[in-house]
């Protein structure tokens, strides 16, 4: 009896190891289980969060496509309506010369047919019958004829002025018509701009009020300056490059090498305004987040013209930049480059010469959270410079 208590123990005594193990290892489970749980809970609400910080800036860029769209067919429509006005003026010269021409041929007629009216057809006949010789006969029949010829041609010119008349009222009555529908154009595009404008400003206070979009935003913002970063990169891969071709042709690398350097501290501004951007770090006055400006944001007049800050070359140019919108850039030779974003319009085409204070575009809000400003950017290659050491 005793042996079998004492095996009983033993037994016991081995199974409550293997007992408190087991249980153990369910709580572990257990455990990993709920944080793989609030793994997957986490990534769903990580994933809904990207799709919600995303969505005001995929209606920013969409509408400012539009916006861009919109400004491009109201420049041509504008284009359009002056080579209709001036099409129009040259019209009403050609009709007020034509009606001159007409008032003067009429008078001339109107004369004549007081002749006939008051002499009659007797009168040629008494001037033919009234010669005397055959060869003074002959000659006032060539004169009758040549009367005659001449009437015939005055009516003819009368006839002939007064369809051009008509064609050239014809004419402006159509271009009076096409302006009218260009008008009408210009018209719904400028209301259609203005819808734009207004979800624009929607799609950017929604960034501005919601900490998730703004860093979004931020984020997209960083992307869009390492991409400018790699593209002044290659642009001066390029630009060394044509000036070895042009060392080894013998030829000047660049006209106007060493100008920019020396006019450190002197450069007139590409436009006048308010600062409202900074060069280098920016911290959001609400969400305390910080971005890096390469440049500065001058805020200025919607339309008001951008200037050129120093002599060179459009090394590059495009209506709709990634987050910088319409952008110029200027190579000023020897790495130096200047930086032109956010424009409304681009005046100067790629690969024209350029000199200092000429009129490259203008100030716009494409790709800008900030409103109406001029991005600008003083770059050394890829390195950016702080604008503020170059501009007087």
């Amino acid at each position: 009896m005793k042996r079998f208590a004492a095996l009983l123990l033993l037994a016991t005594a081995l199974a409550s190891p293997l007992g408190a193990q087991d249980s153990l290892e369910t709580a572990k489970r257990h455990e990993l289980e709920d944080l793989n749980r609030q793994a997957r809970e986490k990534r769903a609400a990580a994933n809904q969060l990207k799709g919600q910080e995303s969505q005001a800036l995929v209606q920013l860029r969409r509408t400012e496509r539009q916006l861009t769209g919109t400004r491009r067919r109201l420049r041509a429509l504008e284009q359009r309506r002056t080579n209709l006005d001036q099409q129009l003026e040259v019209t009403h010269a050609d009709l007020e010369r034509s009606l001159e021409a007409l008032a003067r041929q009429k008078a001339k007629l109107a004369r004549r047919l007081r002749a006939l009216y008051k002499y009659g057809a007797a009168r040629e006949l008494e001037f033919l019958l009234s010669t005397r010789s055959f060869g003074q006969l002959l000659a006032r029949w060539d004169f009758l004829v040549m009367v005659a010829e001449q009437d015939r041609m005055l009516l003819e010119d009368i006839a002939q002025r007064k369809a051009q008349v008509e064609v050239t009222q014809q004419r402006i009555e159509g271009t009076l018509t096409e302006v009218q529908k260009t008008a009408k154009k210009t018209q719904r595009e400028t209301q259609h701009l203005a819808t734009l404008r207004q979800s624009h400003e929607q799609s950017v206070k929604s960034i501005h009020d919601q900490r998730s979009e703004y860093e979004a935003a931020a984020a997209e913002f960083e992307r869009n300056a390492r991409a400018l970063s790699r593209l002044l990169a290659d642009l001066e891969r390029r630009r060394r490059a044509e000036a070895d071709r042009a060392r080894s042709e013998g030829r000047n690398p660049q006209p106007y090498t060493g100008d920019f350097a020396r006019g450190q501290g002197v450069l007139d501004w590409p436009v006048r305004g308010d600062v409202v951007g900074h060069f280098g770090p920016e911290v959001h006055p609400k969400w305390g987040t910080t971005t890096i400006n390469n440049g500065i944001d001058i805020e200025a007049p919607m339309g008001a013209p951008v200037h050129a800050v120093a002599k060179g070359r459009v090394e590059y140019t495009s209506d709709d930049y990634a987050g910088y919108g319409e952008i110029v850039i200027l190579n000023h030779g020897d790495g130096y480059y200047t930086l032109y974003a956010h424009l409304s319009d681009i005046s100067v085409a790629q690969g024209v010469e350029v000199v200092s204070g000429q009129t490259i575009g203008k100030v716009g809000d494409t790709g800008s959270l900030k409103g109406t400003v001029l991005h600008f950017e003083v770059r050394k290659g890829g390195s950016a410079l702080n604008p503020a050491d170059w501009l007087k």
